[in-house]
């Protein structure tokens, strides 16, 4: 009896000791590093203060790419980044900060001026580009300036430069505006070499996402699908630059001849083609307009030489990272789905089918959510995730709450399968929809390994059993395959046919995995108007009789791990921890991960089922 109660009290002093022990370092840990985080900001030799210097030149820095939602990072990451000042490998602006920031400017006597810094601008898509341009063009109605200034400007930065009063350029620098093309590798070759054998299900004409596999060049089929869409995004980026620069059309498309003729007439300097052209304002270097801009708003002790106002000071001013709880009202709920199209949890960026489903439900069973608009911007993916979220869709129109989708830079492909049942769906004129096809592909080794002296033998229960990349494929398994296949694309069709109020036979005729331009799906009947986000929203508005509403932006909600995180580094826009994939319970996905890991897009799919709805030239209208 004493050596039990003994065995007890030592148990429990051991359990005390042990969460006390817990405790002091976890305390200790927290303190310490609260005192590195500080001596990081202490050493930081960039000025942290948040302030808006008056009488100003508000300099719009767009360092990465633009999106409608920011990729989420870790929340310790995310924090060294802003501590240190540092920008993270891939980085990205948001759309509604860049359009609220010129709004406020516009209206903000402490701002005189606006600078376009257009260097570290990457990719964008042309409708995220006529946003931006957009609201300089209302910022310049204020009768303020807008400078842009760069040392050269890539085809993507000039779109913005363009609507500037004044584009200088260095003497030095270039502007090549060369348009949009579409070129890919193809691999049926090294994969014969290689004794691979490649098995592909699919159904449309146009579905061309597997032709890099099986054919060494481009069909004429994909060759006049895409010849289309890309001579249309051409002519409307050109159409948007010459209004903006008062200049005709003709000084674009030059042939090389031409471009040699013009070329030696200035002198072989690029710079100079440029001033000729008429695409830019004058040659200055940095000394000369640094000159400029102290005569316009006056000199300065900083690194620019005169008084300016950053854009991340001033989005911190008017978007801070603590917003206020929205009030009790009728609200306009807008539900962000961006990137590839995956099952299960996704964080922000990719579109899960699990967790975009959640926010849709999550606006339907918020009693101050009275309409919703779907913000669609994929190129697809995962046929099983699409029909998720597409289900979520209609348990919102059940509920009684309007659907409105906007089509931002492409909703092709399982894009548009989530889209297709709204109430209505704005596209933009640039926005790339429509490849309405299925498709299905995965790898095997059997001849590989043959060449190589080794054998794949054993037994099984069933026909189906031991699906493997180390042995063929029976034609009966291929044909089941390519009958599920069928049957989603019939899906698909049906889907399309119901919500667009079309027959099936018409729908095919511009499906087979065509991809249209927004222009063009106006005129098929894939959409029902051209427009913008806000459009949409009005739309959504109107559709539920609101007078009086508030946009918000339906987000998930954290969990108490991610609040803690949350507070303690300070931030507001920290979403989950760093999700870790799990292993795929398909042997298909299996099969294509193994095959196809150096190839981002493809391996990174996980439909269940093997099957997929993906655009892949819809990468082409951001690669510039």
């Amino acid at each position: 009896m004493v050596q039990k109660s003994t065995s007890w009290t030592k148990a429990l002093f051991v359990g005390i000791w042990t969460a006390l022990n817990f405790c002091r370092k976890l305390f200790f840990n927290v303190i310490f590093i609260v005192i590195i985080v500080g001596i990081f900001m202490v050493a930081s030799k960039e000025d942290q203060t948040v302030k808006v210097t008056q009488n100003s030149a508000l300099v719009l820095t767009l360092n990465g790419s633009l999106v409608i939602e920011k990729t989420a990072i870790d929340p310790a990451e995310l924090f060294f980044q802003q501590a240190l000042n540092e920008e993270p490998e891939d980085p990205e602006v948001l759309i509604r900060d860049i359009t609220s920031v010129l709004d406020n400017a516009k209206q903000d006597k402490r701002i005189t001026a606006l600078i376009l810094d257009l260097q570290g601008l990457r990719r964008a898509g042309l409708n995220k580009l006529r946003t931006v341009a957009e609201a300089i063009d209302d910022f310049k109605t204020s009768g303020k300036p807008v400078y842009a200034i760069a040392d050269y400007y890539t085809q993507t930065q000039y779109y913005l430069a363009a609507h500037a009063d004044h584009v200088y350029m260095n003497p030095v620098g270039a502007i090549m505006l060369e348009g949009y093309a579409n070129y890919q590798m193809y691999y049926k070759r090294a994969l014969e070499k290689l004794k691979i054998t490649t098995h592909i299900f699919r159904v449309g004409t146009y579905k061309s996402a597997v032709e890099p596999y099986i054919r060494e060049d481009m069909s004429p089929a994909a060759k006049e699908s895409n010849q289309r869409w890309l001579d249309a995004y051409w002519e409307q980026y050109k159409a948007d630059v010459a209004s903006a620069r008062n200049m005709p059309l003709s000084n674009f498309d030059d042939s090389l001849a031409q471009l040699n003729e013009k070329f030696e007439q200035a002198g072989g300097d690029m710079a100079t083609y440029a001033l000729q052209n008429g695409w830019v304002d004058a040659l200055k270097t940095r000394e000369e307009i640094r000159q400029e801009m102290v005569e316009l708003v006056g000199e300065a002790d900083n690194k620019a030489g005169f008084k300016i106002t950053s854009f991340r000071n001033y989005n911190s001013v008017i978007n801070p990272s603590l917003p206020m709880p929205t009030p009790h009202g009728d609200k306009v709920g807008i539900v962000v789905a961006k990137g590839i199209i995956l099952d299960g949890e996704r964080n922000a960026g990719t579109i899960g089918g699990n967790s975009t489903a959640r926010l849709l439900r999550q606006a339907r069973l918020d009693n101050d959510v009275k309409a919703v608009v779907l913000q669609v911007d994929s190129p697809g993916g995962s046929a099983s995730a699409s029909e998720i979220i597409r289900q979520e869709v209609l348990n919102l129109k059940a509920a009684g709450k309007p659907v409105v989708v906007s089509m931002d830079t492409y909703a092709a492909s399982g894009g548009y399968w989530i889209s297709t049942d709204a109430d209505k769906i704005f596209a933009s004129p640039s926005t790339i929809t429509g490849s309405i096809g299925v498709f299905g592909m995965f790898m095997t080794y059997e001849n590989s390994l043959d060449y190589l002296g080794i054998n794949t033998d054993g037994v099984a229960t069933t026909d189906m059993a031991g699906l493997s990349t180390a042995r063929g494929l029976s034609p009966q398994y291929s044909q089941f395959i390519q009958r599920s296949v069928e049957s989603k694309y019939s899906k698909f069709l049906s889907i399309v046919a119901n919500s667009r109020d079309m027959t099936v036979e018409d729908v095919d005729k511009i499906a087979q995995g065509r991809v249209w331009i927004g222009t063009d799906a106006l005129e098929h009947g894939l959409v029902d108007e051209l427009g913008d986000l806000n459009a949409a929203i009005d739309a959504a508005a109107e559709l539920a009789e609101l007078e009086t509403f508030k946009p918000v932006y339906v987000q998930r909600k954290l969990s108490p791990k991610e609040q803690f995180w949350k507070e303690f580094f300070g931030q507001a826009l920290v979403y989950a921890v760093k999700f870790q994939f799990g292993d795929s319970q398909s042997p298909f996905m299996g099969l294509l991960k193994t095959a196809l890991n150096d190839i981002d897009i493809m391996a990174s799919l996980n439909d269940p089922n093997g099957i997929y709805t993906l655009c892949m030239p819809c990468n082409v209208v951001e690669a510039r």
